[in-house]
């Protein structure tokens, strides 16, 4: 038997019985579904893990020095207590860090902390996020001035009052206003406007636009932090593949500062994105073992049921079979048409899957921050399993048909 002839025999089938077809299928069309709705949030999350949370955290191949891991999923009370107890960073470990560094490289500081930002048109929006910077944060974490220009180390150095707002924060306090040149106050203290930074996009649903950046040693510095103290020191290298020596000289210089004996553990991280973003690569390898596993148990079921569905076809057309016996179609013709209509039956379940596992994650991007993405591999896949199960539960009855005596078949009633 020709096999497209087949394939065309059963989608006359399913168009003929599209109740049952549906419901014959319905096991595959969950499992698939299932399977592509969770492998596109998964990839989604991935790609967005690793490009975007990764360069908006840590910025890309950058070191940042920080007191306590960004990234901690200790719940030991005494672990900490122990982290508590570390020293806070300060403007000097960082002075330190770029007089010892022999790598060529960007230092930087910043700490932060939420603010209220008036305009002198009395305008107020809360909420914002302040950053107490360095200049050089603006190279290392990539970030362009769309209006106006960033501030300069002589001005970080002075302590200037002056500040670049991010574009949500600078369309909300100056509504078709030029926000150059005019006045906001930071917690009540006034900050000229020197720029505007160019769109962030948000992060899991939090906008990096609605923010304002001042020099560290300005005013802000003293809102977000105790004189003296940052959060994180940034070191990015010019050549990237001096990372690991950048990090060993600024794991050097710190220890000595601390004055940690040989044997004693840090009391500072120095965090890599592809380091701390470790934990979410644990993560995805769990989701993809475990999804797949749950997947495969609709797939059982779909199976157990398309066999069910094929047993009664075969006993519904028997004497169709045993006409076309009769008419000298061999075993073997008979078994390929019972497992080609079965394996067209279950593949046309997983691809209606697929059609609602997109709508799915469509609208899980739409309503949540997860954003989605789906390799073609995984469409491939799920057409793959669908087919194969199909094959697999036609195994049966189609051993069965093709057993069938003409003539006892042709005198079933």
């Amino acid at each position: 038997m020709n096999p497209v002839e087949g394939i065309r025999l059963a989608l006359q089938q399913i168009r003929a019985q599209k109740l049952k077809s549906f419901f014959a299928v319905i096991g595959v069309v969950i499992g698939v579904m299932f399977l592509i709705t969770v492998v596109s949030v998964v990839e989604g999350l991935n790609t967005y893990m690793e490009e975007d949370f990764a360069g908006a955290i840590y910025g890309l191949n950058t070191l940042t020095v920080t007191r306590i891991p960004s990234v901690n999923f200790e719940s030991d009370p005494d672990v900490w207590r122990a982290y508590r107890r570390r020293p806070l960073l300060e403007f000097d470990d960082a002075e330190s860090i770029e007089a010892s560094l022999t790598v060529p490289a960007l230092v930087g500081v910043e700490s932060s902390s939420n603010g209220t930002l008036v305009s002198d048109r009395g305008i107020t929006i809360e909420n914002v996020w302040l950053t107490a910077a360095s200049a050089d944060l603006f190279r290392i974490r990539n970030m362009d001035v769309e209006r106006g220009r960033a501030f300069t180390a002589p001005e970080d150095r002075s302590g200037a009052n002056v500040v670049v707002l991010g574009a949500e924060a600078a369309d909300a306090l100056f509504p078709s206003l030029n926000p150059l040149g005019r006045t906001v106050k930071v917690n009540n203290v006034p900050f000229r406007v020197i720029g505007v930074l160019e769109k962030q996009g948000s992060l899991f649903g939090m906008s990096l636009d609605n923010r304002a950046m001042a020099p560290a040693h300005s005013a802000m510095g003293r809102m977000v932090n105790p004189h003296g103290v940052v959060d994180n020191i940034l070191v990015r290298p010019d050549d990237t593949s001096q990372m690991q020596a950048a990090q060993a000289e600024i794991e050097a210089t710190m220890r000595i500062r601390h004055r940690l004996r040989p044997g004693e553990d840090n009391d500072f991280a120095i965090e890599t994105a592809e380091e701390s973003l470790s934990f979410w690569d644990n993560i995805k390898r769990v989701l993809m073992v475990a999804f797949p596993m749950l997947v495969s148990i609709s797939l059982v079921v779909g199976g157990i049921v398309i066999m069910n569905i094929m047993l009664v076809s075969v006993t519904e057309r028997t004497r169709e079979i045993g006409l076309r016996k009769a008419l000298g179609a061999r075993r073997r013709d008979i078994h390929l048409q019972v497992l080609v209509e079965s394996a067209t039956l279950s593949g046309a379940g997983a691809m209606l899957g697929i059609g609602i596992g997109l709508v799915l994650a469509q609208i899980v991007s739409a309503i949540s921050p997860m954003p989605v993405a789906l390799a073609p591999v995984w469409m491939a896949v799920s057409v793959a399993l669908g087919v194969g199960v199909g094959v697999i539960a036609g195994i049966y009855p189609a051993s069965r048909a093709a057993k069938l005596d003409p003539v006892v078949a042709l005198r079933q009633e």
